[in-house]
């Protein structure tokens, strides 16, 4: 059993799964400081034995630092801005970065961090806030093997584990592959839901059909009970998958790999923009695709399991 408590642990950014992991650490006794640009989201942790502090700088001390917020930019500016981590001449040890970035913007992270004697872990995450909660996180890791080897055990209390896949970026690259393919099924999911209902069947009873199945998954199970009940309450919005997609659409013009099914499928998300779809959840495709079969949706207002409680 690791000692979570042998080294100083510092967070910043507590959104919706910025704080769920945070939270996690807290609750395990972990030696943690937090910053938040809206601090009154941070206060809460400070009841688990957390420590809420002024600026990012603050925990240039700390041991390990990590960080999950917006974007590239703002990584940049928790680190290297002029009340950054890194602006008062102290630094941590190991920066581990779990924001969805591009792979340049990565590498250049990494390369000014290690000018600063800092190494940086890419550690990107599958699931949400409610996944989080469920213990069902999923992390993959890259960057240098002794800097996963010591944070491993605090990912292992976030969720269901850790993947080491290598050296570099090849983290963000997985991710990338993995929303991808989120894209993709939520997708496909709306469109053969839209097409049994159309041919006489309740969606609740089509999903649990297939979630019975061997196509069935984690990720058709969550989501069965927003398709079945119009819940489309945000876990990642069209708008961030949108970004993905880009990204992923990106990275296959860098190694030559066609990808037709996620160009289409990007086009879809658009066209989810473009009707004015962009405060609700992704899953609000299947609105979309309704429109598309010229039917109208009404919630079955049917009790269905999301496979995590």
């Amino acid at each position: 059993m690791a000692n979570l408590k042998q080294h100083k642990l510092g967070w910043i950014g507590i959104g919706r799964m910025g704080y769920a992991m945070a939270l996690l650490l807290a609750k395990k006794g972990c030696d943690l400081s937090v910053w938040n640009r809206t601090r009154a989201k941070a206060e809460p942790l400070k009841e688990y034995g957390a420590k809420v502090v002024d600026a990012p700088s603050d925990l240039a001390s700390c041991d390990i630092v990590f960080t999950m917020v917006g974007a590239g930019d703002d990584v940049k500016e928790v680190l290297f801005g002029s009340s950054g981590v890194l602006s008062k001449g102290k630094a941590p040890k190991i920066v581990v970065d779990s924001t969805s970035i591009s792979l340049p913007e990565s590498a250049e992270i990494r390369a000014a961090l290690a000018s600063h004697g800092v190494k940086l872990l890419a550690a990107p995450v599958s699931g949400n806030a409610k996944v989080i909660k469920a213990g069902k996180l999923t992390v993959v890791a890259s960057g240098p093997k002794d800097a996963y080897d010591t944070v491993s055990p605090y990912l292992d209390v976030v969720g269901a584990g850790s993947t080491w896949v290598g050296e570099g970026e090849l983290a963000r690259i997985a991710k990338i592959c993995h929303n991808v393919m989120l894209a993709v099924v939520i997708q496909n999911l709306c469109e053969i839901t839209i097409l049994a209902q159309k041919a006489g069947m309740p969606r609740h009873a089509f999903l649990e059909f297939l979630n019975k199945s061997a196509m069935g998954s984690m990720f058709t199970r969550y989501k069965t009970p927003g398709l079945v009940n119009l819940d489309f309450s945000v876990t990642f919005t069209p708008h961030l998958l949108r970004k993905d997609v880009d990204l992923g659409l990106a990275a296959g013009r860098e190694y030559e790999v066609p990808m037709p099914l996620t160009s289409v499928t990007r086009d879809q998300i658009q066209t989810l923009i473009g009707n004015g779809y962009t405060d609700q959840d992704f899953s609000t495709l299947l609105l979309l695709q309704a429109k598309a079969a010229g039917i109208e949706l009404a919630s079955e207002n049917v009790q269905v399991s999301d496979g995590l409680s």
